[in-house]
């Protein structure tokens, strides 16, 4: 039996990779354990058992299942990184939000608590991009034949300034709209070299979920922009970017995929004024000189 997880970043790889065959009530646990680490982090497991409404030996099982002897054990791996975040943004941000000037309905204490979070989201968005992928996606974007947007409801204005941005660096792009009812009809144009970008967060969008699997399994391309490793979206993607779930918060912020979305633009562009100032091999000519 291979060893448990001994990091944070390769437990949530193993949840993501187990997350299938997990029972309905242990893939609520995973979820609370993807989305709420500072709780699992904090809590006894008697706490945590009653947010995510369950027994507390549910909460056993569910560690058990990921290899460690009990709660505790994987609960280590939790609390490592919550030293290694510590003092964070978010953390300084929920501590003004429950003080005396907590936001209320009053508008500009709504733009303010949407500006908090923002900042919050911003501040851990590079923890969830890790340089290797952002590498990869470059490099399929730049040298793509045709670059494919898929997107719907609210992460589709993603998909709209990548289709916007990628086009003014005159690169063949299709956002796959679906007007009509022909967003189907559309995915059926995607060739062999072509990259998918397929954007979606919980509650997930059938369709842009249905297409990248349908992608994955013609062997194209597919590059994710999701919430976490237990998305279905990420099983489709040949580069996943999760930035994590908020879901503690009723309104999703654009501001996190938007950040990632702009960043892919520029790194693509460098990528192709790169690409074409290496100098090309000099050609040689058939003909001899001095006929």
């Amino acid at each position: 039996m291979t060893s448990p997880a001994g990091t944070y970043d390769e437990l949530q790889a193993e949840i993501g990779r187990r997350f299938p065959t997990l029972s309905r009530q242990l893939q609520r646990i995973a979820r609370f354990a993807l989305e709420r680490p500072q709780d699992v982090a904090l809590d006894t497991v008697a706490a945590a058992a009653t947010k995510v409404e369950v027994q507390p030996s549910a909460m056993v099982r569910f560690a058990q299942a990921l290899g460690y002897d009990g709660y505790t054990d994987m609960q280590r791996v939790f609390r490592d990184r919550l030293v290694e975040r510590s003092h964070s943004y978010r953390e300084r941000i929920a501590t003004m939000r429950k003080g005396p000037e907590a936001p209320t309905a009053r508008p500009n204490a709504v733009l303010r608590d949407f500006v908090a979070d923002s900042i919050a989201n911003l501040s851990h968005l590079e923890e969830h991009v890790p340089e290797d992928r952002l590498r990869e996606a470059v490099r399929l974007l730049a040298r793509a034949p045709r670059i494919h947007l898929l997107a719907q409801r609210r992460a589709f204005p993603v998909a709209c300034y990548l289709s916007y941005a990628l086009a003014q660096l005159e690169l063949p792009v299709t956002l796959m709209d679906g007007v009509g009812g022909m967003v189907r009809d559309q995915a059926r144009t995607l060739g062999p070299e072509d990259v998918l970008v397929a954007i979606s967060f919980r509650n997930y969008s059938p369709d842009v979920i249905e297409i990248a699997s349908d992608c994955h399994r013609r062997g194209i391309p597919v590059i994710v922009i999701t919430d976490s490793s237990v998305s279905p979206l990420y099983r489709s993607a040949t580069v996943a970017f999760e930035l994590g779930d908020p879901s503690d918060r009723p309104f999703r912020s654009l501001v996190e995929p938007i950040c990632l979305a702009q960043s892919l633009v520029v790194s693509v562009g460098h990528e192709l004024d790169a690409k074409a100032r290496t100098p090309r091999p000099a050609r040689t000519s058939g003909k001899r000189h001095g006929k």
